[in-house]
């Protein structure tokens, strides 16, 4: 094949795959988000994905890892693109049979999907007939030219050239436009009345409006990290919510999303952290959260005396094994509906997420809530803790110091930062520069045992390159340790050490 035709053929192919990968996106604004190419093989890449490789990525692209999948994705559609333009110019049915293979593979695997439905396999379909028939009718083209001219004499075409050109910016174009209009629609706080809770508490005022570049003592909303498995995010309203408990119960029950509101509600100030989140890293955020204690719906089910744990299901198909006794030890696990005073933002769990103080999120904050299923742990096992993660994931005491940064003019200065041992408090941080002694930091207003703390140590910084390391005690008097763990299986521990240059 000459190298003009199979350029021209591998341009035919790959505005096929875009335009049926877009005809499939805009087919899913109808059919459902779960129908959504992009979003089925996205979703299934990360479920056969290595814990090991996911947590590369968080801690890589953090909050984008799902831009940088799509973007994976993308490319990876667009190079099979030319490759089935190429194969279909030489056999005539090779290109047409990889792009079928594509369009329907994505339609059958977002058929397995958790919040599939009878429509999910329709916009996989969609595609793989758009892709085909524009895969056809441009690689004919180039087949005709190739005869009449000669295919020896290798002279370019450059309309039909041009043409397979503009059909790539149609798909690429109208694909990231479709993706502009899909996600952004799925992430806005929806308008919700909020009932009044029983009990509510005055925040203190935080350190952060004396020290400039410390964490501020509750996390703005649009500041709150997002760490979940859901390529995009779960339209779900509150009218058609319900929340099924199941399972090993007496008395199971599904409850809707007013009956949810009629109950008692609370508001606790709480801090979530992922079990990802590096030693000193910022996937960890503070605010207040209203909801109904989790003690209350599951004591109405009636659980047997067998049963260990609760598995919650959310609508992005993941699950997180909290232990029974955790939910009803007193702590303030609930299902919450609003937090720092407003209706939870969609990409944070709307209309309903699980939240149980000092558990990791894994095991314990499932977001887009629809089913508790109480049950042992060898009987069923979460979506994490099936891909060897710890099954209980309890919060480890940890601290983090925001100022100052790696550079420092000399003189005075101050050393601050935050720490946590969610549902335990922190009762002291300490501070060492370099290999002096530890001292003992101020701490900020204390919260309650399940919120971080503020703390700060004034110094005087002299010229040089300094180690700075910071390391808490909890509640009940153990010190943070100081063995170097990474984020697998269970969590990271060490201190946090930031190197300074002070001119």
């Amino acid at each position: 094949m000459a190298l003009a035709t199979r350029s021209t053929a591998g341009i035919w192919g790959l505005a096929a795959a875009l335009v049926g990968v877009l005809a499939g996106q805009i087919t899913s604004i109808f059919t459902g988000p779960s129908s959504s190419p992009m979003d089925a093989v996205g979703g299934f890449v990360i479920d056969i994905t290595p814990p090991a490789v996911k947590d590369w990525a968080v801690s890589t692209f953090g909050t984008a890892d799902k831009a940088f999948l799509l973007v994976v994705i993308a490319v990876a559609v667009a190079a099979l693109g030319w490759l089935a333009g190429v194969a279909q110019r030489r056999t005539g049915w090779a290109g047409a049979v990889l792009l079928g293979i594509l369009g329907v593979g994505s339609g059958i695997i977002a058929t397995l999907r958790p919040s599939s439905s009878t429509t999910s396999v329709m916009a996989g379909m969609v595609a793989a007939l758009v892709a085909i028939l524009v895969l056809r009718w441009g690689i004919g083209r180039v087949v005709a030219l190739d005869e009449a001219a000669n295919a020896e004499t290798d002279v370019p075409n450059r309309r039909l050239f041009l043409m397979g050109g503009a059909g790539v910016a149609v798909g690429g174009l109208g694909l990231a436009a479709v993706e502009g209009f899909i996600r952004p629609a799925a992430v806005g706080r929806p308008p919700l009345d909020l009932p009044a809770p029983q009990a509510s508490s005055t925040l203190p005022p935080g350190l952060e409006t004396r020290i400039d570049g410390l964490t501020p003592l509750r996390t703005p909303i649009e500041d709150f990290y997002r760490i979940d498995i859901a390529v995009s995010v779960p339209r779900r309203e509150t009218d058609d919510w319900e929340l099924v408990i199941d399972g090993m119960v007496r008395n199971p029950y599904t409850i809707t999303f007013d009956e949810l509101l009629a109950m008692p509600m609370v508001e606790r100030d709480v801090t979530l952290t992922c079990v990802s989140n590096p030693i000193g890293g910022p996937y960890v955020g503070s605010t207040r959260w209203q909801g109904v204690l989790v003690a209350d719906i599951l004591r109405a089910a009636d659980p047997e005396a067998r049963v260990e744990q609760v598995l919650s299901s959310g609508a992005d198909g993941f699950s997180a094994s909290t232990p029974l006794d955790v939910m009803l030890d007193g702590r303030d696990a609930m299902i919450a509906i609003a937090m720092d005073g407003e209706p939870l933002t969609r990409v944070h769990g709307y209309p309903a997420r699980l939240l149980t103080p000092g558990l990791y999120g894994y095991v314990g904050a499932t977001k887009w809530l629809e089913k508790l299923t109480l049950t042992t742990f060898d009987e069923a096992q979460a979506y994490w803790t099936n891909r060897g993660w710890g099954e209980r994931g309890p919060v480890k005491t940890a601290t983090r110091i925001d100022v100052p940064g790696n550079r420092l003019e000399a003189g005075e200065a101050t050393i601050a930062g935050v720490a946590w041992a969610t549902h335990r408090g922190i009762s002291k941080v300490e501070v060492r520069v370099d290999d002096g002694p530890w001292q003992e930091a101020t701490l900020g207003e204390y919260v309650g045992d399940d919120y971080w703390r503020q703390w700060y140590l004034p110094w005087n910084a002299e010229g040089g390159t300094h180690q700075i390391t910071a390391r808490a005690t909890d509640g009940d008097g153990e010190v943070q340790t100081d063995t170097i763990q990474d984020v697998l299986p269970d969590g990271p521990t060490g201190y946090h050490v930031r190197t300074v240059q002070v001119n």
